[in-house]
C-alpha cells in the first residue's frame, strides 16, 4: 500500500494493520482475478472524474480509490477502524428505514458492504450501488456474487446519476461525505432529493461530525484531506438546503451519526391534496381531511 511519507498511517497505523490484515490472502485475491479486465468492463470511458477524487490522497494512500491496493485492502481495514463493530454500525442505517421501499439507490457504495445489507433487508427491492472507483465496484460485484445476490453495481458520480428524477423510494450513503468537499456534498444532496419520489427518505451514515469537531487527532487519523471540513459542517443543515424536511441526526457510539431526511410534498401538492380532501368531506366522507 503505497502512503505518503510521515503520514499518521505510515507511522503509527500501518504497523498495526499489519499484524491485523492477513497479507497472504490480499495476495489471492489479487491473484484470482484479472483487475484491469474486470475494471475496465464496469467503467465508463466518457465519465470525467472530478478533481477533488482524482488527486485525493484518500486514507493516505497515493491515488486514492482509484488505486488497485485501495479496493483490495479497503474491506480488511475497514472492520477494525468502525468500533464498536463495523456489521452493528452499517446496521444503524438499515434500522432505521421506516418504509418498505421498491428502488434503492447506494451512493458511493464502495465495495457494496452497505448496498449488500440493503438488499438482504429487502429482498423484493431493486438495488442499484453507484461509485465513482472501478476497483471498488469490482470487488462490490465480486462479494454480491459470493452471497447469491443480484445487485446492479454502476460506474458513476453521485452529483449527476443521469437517473431519472422520482426513480428511487430510498437513496442511501454510508462513509462517503467524511470524503467529499462540502460543495459535492450539497451537490450529492441535491441530486439525492431529486432522484427520490415524494416520501422517499434520504438515509447518511458517517462520522460524527460533533465529535470530530471535539476530537482534532481524529481528523488527522486517517489522513482525509476534506475531514477537517466535514466535520466543521452540519449535515442537517445541508440536508434542510437540498430540500428535505423531518431531517434528524442521531449518534451512535460517540464516533458515528446518522441522518435520515424524507422528501416532502411542494406547497403545490399540499395544496392540491387539501383540495382533495375538503370535497370529500363536502360530500359527507367521515375522516376526510383527518
Amino acid at each position: 500500500m503505497a502512503t505518503r511519507k510521515d503520514t499518521l498511517w505510515e507511522q503509527f497505523l500501518a504497523p498495526v494493520a499489519k499484524l491485523l490484515i492477513d497479507e497472504a490472502e490480499l495476495r489471492r485475491l489479487h491473484e484470482s482475478l484479472d483487475w484491469e479486465t474486470a475494471s475496465a468492463q464496469i467503467a465508463r470511458p466518457d465519465l470525467t472524474y472530478p478533481d477533488y477524487y482524482r488527486t485525493g490522497n484518500f486514507h493516505g494512500i497515493e491515488g486514492g480509490y482509484l488505486n488497485l491496493n485501495a479496493a483490495l485492502s479497503y474491506d480488511a481495514i475497514t472492520r477494525y477502524v468502525l468500533p464498536p463493530n463495523e456489521d452493528l454500525v452499517r446496521d444503524c442505517l438499515i434500522r432505521a428505514v421506516r418504509s418498505k421501499p421498491r428502488r434503492i439507490l447506494d451512493l458511493g457504495c464502495g465495495t457494496g458492504s452497505t448496498t449488500l445489507l440493503l438488499q438482504k433487508a429487502f429482498p423484493q427491492a431493486q438495488v442499484i450501488g453507484l461509485d465513482l472507483a472501478p476497483y471498488m465496484l469490482v470487488m462490490a460485484q465480486l462479494k454480491a456474487r459470493k452471497a447469491g445476490l443480484a445487485i446492479n453495481f454502476r460506474h458513476g458520480d453521485a452529483q449527476a446519476t443521469g437517473f431519472p428524477p422520482t426513480s428511487f423510494d430510498l437513496v442511501t450513503a454510508s462513509l462517503l461525505f467524511h470524503e467529499t468537499p462540502p460543495e459535492v456534498t450539497q451537490s450529492i444532496l441535491r441530486e439525492a432529493f431529486r432522484l427520490l419520489s415524494v416520501g422517499g427518505e434520504c438515509l447518511i451514515l458517517d462520522g460524527s461530525q460533533n465529535t470530530l469537531r471535539q476530537s482534532e487527532w481524529l481528523t488527522n487519523v486517517f489522513e482525509e484531506p476534506h475531514i477537517n471540513a466535514y466535520a466543521a459542517g452540519d449535515l442537517d443543515t445541508w440536508m434542510q438546503a437540498a430540500g428535505f424536511g423531518a431531517v434528524k441526526t442521531e449518534e451512535h457510539w460517540w464516533l458515528h451519526q446518522l441522518t435520515r431526511g424524507v422528501k416532502p410534498l411542494t406547497q403545490a401538492e399540499q395544496t392540491v391534496r387539501s383540495s382533495v380532501f375538503q370535497d370529500l368531506g363536502d360530500f359527507g366522507f367521515a375522516g376526510a381531511g383527518a
